[in-house]
């Protein structure tokens, strides 16, 4: 509070206590919002009120970094904590105009992912979870988890893996939440001739939930059917012959058809830099593999990079909803090296494309399927 110059210090006084009462009673400042709780499968809107649900910490099977026989105290969030209601993100819809880089844009980046509190050393290896609802907590594990088991967290923790996959979920399993986590490899040292393929794998028939995480390396980073994929940092992915002797293809997040689910893409920043010649195949990579893709929402994100930026499901895809999308020129000048979108069924049922746009702001429409 600046002081005013008075010759009387009565004046002064009384001045000063006049500012006081009108900046209590002024009722201009807000009340911070809530803090996003740990174990939300989505967070509440900024300043608006939420019941927060049972901590991790609490949970039955919860593992923790500890130090001694002293648990280690998380310290406050070094990082922005995202606040989203359901199916929504808290960020700015990107306006309509250029957009020079993802974190310019709000879009997540290296400082809205990752862990937020410190970390312990595990190096577990190859580790298989089989206990119902065990909480992973503040760990920097060098290995890899393959959960046979429901309603698993992950969450706040770094994973370097040198396995097939970071995290894998099996089949007959479900409920695998990983949250505000770093997963990542050591490139030349995975399996597949020295190269990794999964960040996060879903094997089962049911959504996973992978939010706020930084993932890089993997070759195909995020891959599942049926999922909840949000607030995401995709990049760095690293290319690499597999044991087949040929480039393997390489996408920020790929689905092989076939799911009975929903898979939901949601205000991810999604990076493809792999080249052409270095198997390049899309930042999002909806394919017809194993089936007919149907049930997709890409909505809100930065997408850039593969031989396309998006393969939209081919022909027979129904449900796919591609909405507020940012197609980035950072790689190449359609988005994606050979183009920006392949494979669109424009006809199909449900299939919507709507307000996506390139990032120097010009609207974005498919071209149609041959």
């Amino acid at each position: 509070m600046s002081r005013r110059i008075s010759r009387s210090s009565l004046a002064w006084l009384l001045s000063a206590l006049l500012a006081v009462m009108g900046t209590a009673c002024s009722g201009t400042e807000k009340s911070a919002a809530p803090d996003c709780p740990d174990d939300a499968l989505t967070c509440p809107a900024s300043g608006s009120s939420a019941t927060p649900g049972t901590d991790p910490s609490t949970a039955a099977g919860e593992t923790t970094a500890t130090t001694g026989s002293q648990t280690a105290a998380p310290s406050p969030p070094t990082k922005p904590t995202a606040t989203a209601g359901p199916g929504k993100t808290s960020e700015k819809p990107a306006a309509k105009t250029a957009c020079t880089s993802p974190s310019a844009c709000g879009f997540p980046d290296d400082r809205t992912t990752g862990p937020r509190t410190p970390l312990a050393p595990h190096k577990t290896g190859y580790l298989a979870v089989r206990t119902n609802g065990m909480v992973i907590r503040g760990w920097d594990i060098t290995g890899s988890l393959d959960i046979y088991a429901n309603d698993v967290t992950v969450i706040d923790t770094r994973i370097t893996s040198d396995s097939w996959w970071g995290i894998n979920l099996r089949p007959g399993y479900h409920g695998l939440r990983v949250l505000h986590s770093t997963i990542t490899a050591v490139p030349g040292k995975g399996p597949d001739n020295g190269g990794v393929d999964y960040a996060v794998s879903n094997m089962g028939g049911s959504s996973i939930e992978v939010g706020w995480c930084d993932v890089s390396v993997f070759g195909d980073a995020l891959s599942m059917g049926q999922g909840n994929l949000h607030d995401n940092y995709v990049h760095d992915i690293v290319p690499f012959i597999n044991q087949g002797g040929e480039w393997q293809h390489t996408n920020a997040v790929i689905s092989g058809g076939g799911n009975t689910g929903q898979l939901i893409i949601r205000h991810n920043t999604l990076l493809n830099p792999t080249s052409l010649k270095q198997g390049a195949s899309g930042s999002i990579g909806l394919f017809a593999d194993t089936g007919v893709v149907r049930n997709v929402t890409v909505d809100h994100n930065w997408i850039a990079g593969g031989a396309y930026a998006l393969y939209g499901g081919d022909t027979g895809a129904t449900g796919i909803k591609v909405t507020d999308n940012v197609f980035s020129t950072q790689y190449h000048p359609a988005s994606g090296g050979y183009g920006t979108v392949a494979h669109w069924n424009a006809g199909g049922a449900g299939n919507v494309w709507r307000n996506n746009r390139m990032s120097d702001g010009h609207p974005m429409q498919p071209e149609p399927s041959p």
